[in-house]
């Protein structure tokens, strides 16, 4: 049997990968895909939505709490297997369903993880096949933790899928994923401790927005265990010990299950890159401003495995699709000029960010103006009965213009989309407090943020 030729092959399924074989199909170009997991990616089937939706009960749990005694008489439960259910009817359909859309645009599927033989060259189901152009758009995946009992750690994919809530978790790890799955499984009934390496949660994001969110998660019930690196998990009869290392000294905890959710890392290692003459780093695949591979000229990569710079997020992945298909197909004309990109993470409180921290704008020399402010008795939230609203916002007083914004509010995920608005336009804060929202929104506070 032949060598089989495409101009495109593309190595994932997720949102970057699938977006850049459409695209050059659409163009008429032969195109390739493959993926070792089901189709479909990281978000729709394991990630972003299927999480969202478990948030989405205890919203309503968080919400009664705070109005027990205000109208509402009594806290609802959370039925975790119908939880289960009713996240099924996201995710159980995205891999036929991603599979059909791409055989319908001409596209042929594999369902193996590719290897380099050369440049050009990859070896697949037993097969060999050459392409003009390769696209790596694999996503990340857990970091793996090497210390004894290893093999004992679950990973946000159990997570996701466990039939039953453990009473007793473990989270190691305080970033994204550790802290949006400990308010989950706090509402619903779990007693979590998080282990982080660190002083603190959430690293990146602004650390006076982020003590409120630790205080309001140790209320929640959550236990912290700050500078503190995990050693050990040992299998008992019933239970897990983990041991940990802090101040010099070993302690431990016992509890009904452990989870990895110390970080992610690119996910390369089965690629065979050195045999591709595939350059990459810590953060992924290297790759130019074009996303171009800066020494395999013909190996593109796009999302979170590129090493870009950009957040690892997917409306990232999709953006850096586009610049990878457009480069493709019409050759590098498309350089990757991203605008602010907002985070969330969606614990409750939500917490949003975009831009620049206080700190990163002081090292890049602004003259800044700071507003930092803890405002629970402004009307949104006293009418739900929240504690805890907050902002930091920090404005080139030359300008008049945002530099960065940071939220803990309820709906801080919605409020800081209003930002990217004003940040992108250029709006200075002059031109956002002369805008009439609808009032009384969480929209409308923002022109008292700045």
């Amino acid at each position: 049997m032949g060598i089989k030729e495409y101009d495109v092959f593309v190595i994932g399924t997720g949102t970057a990968g699938k977006g850049v074989a459409k695209e050059c199909a659409a163009e008429g170009l032969t195109v390739a895909i493959a993926d070792n997991r089901i189709y479909g990616g990281t978000c729709p089937n394991r990630g972003c939505d299927p999480k969202k939706v478990l948030v989405g009960a205890t919203e309503v749990i968080e919400l009664a709490t705070k109005l027990k005694g205000k109208g509402v008489d009594s806290i609802p439960k959370v039925n975790w297997q119908d939880l289960q259910k009713f996240k099924e009817n996201f995710t159980s359909a995205i891999p036929a369903a991603t599979e059909k859309d791409l055989k319908k645009a001409g596209i042929e599927l594999y369902h193996q993880s590719p290897k380099f033989l050369d440049e050009n060259t990859l070896s697949v189901e037993g097969k060999t096949v050459k392409a003009k152009k390769i696209v790596v758009a694999t996503g990340m995946k857990p970091m793996e933790l090497k210390i004894p009992g290893r093999e004992h750690l679950l990973h946000s994919d159990d997570f996701l899928h466990q039939p039953d809530l453990p009473e007793e978790i473990v989270f190691v790890g305080a970033g994204y994923i550790g802290m949006e799955f400990a308010h989950i499984a706090a509402r619903c009934g779990s007693k979590v401790t998080v282990i982080e390496f660190g002083d603190r949660p959430l690293a990146p994001f602004e650390a006076d927005i982020v003590d409120y969110l630790t205080k309001a998660s140790e209320e929640l019930g959550i236990t912290f265990i700050f500078n503190a690196e995990v050693t050990k998990v040992e299998k008992l009869r019933t239970n897990f010990r983990v041991t940990f290392q802090k101040n010099g000294s070993s302690n431990s905890v016992k509890t009904k299950a452990v989870f990895n959710t110390a970080g992610r890392v690119p996910s390369i290692d089965q690629l065979d890159l050195e045999k591709g003459n595939v350059a990459f780093e810590k953060n992924g695949i290297s790759v130019n401003e074009f996303l171009q591979n800066t020494t395999n000229k013909s190996v593109y990569a796009c999302g979170d495995v590129s090493a870009s710079g950009t957040l690892p997020l997917t409306p990232v992945s999709s953006q850096e699709s586009r610049v990878v298909s457009i480069n493709i197909r019409k050759g590098n004309t498309e350089k990757l000029d991203f605008p602010p990109v907002p985070s969330v993470v969606f614990t409750l409180p939500q917490l949003a960010s975009i831009g620049l921290t206080e700190q990163q704008a002081k090292e890049k020399g602004y003259d800044i103006v700071v507003e930092f402010k803890c405002v629970p008795h402004w009307f949104n939230a006293k009418r739900i009965n929240s504690t805890t609203y907050g902002y930091k916002s920090i404005v080139d007083k030359k300008r008049d213009l945002i530099l960065g914004v940071h939220i803990i509010a309820p709906e801080a995920g919605e409020m800081i989309n209003l930002f990217v608005l004003a940040m992108c336009g250029k709006l200075t804060t002059k031109d956002l407090k002369r805008m009439i929202f609808a009032y009384p929104t969480w929209g409308n506070d923002i022109k008292g943020m700045v």
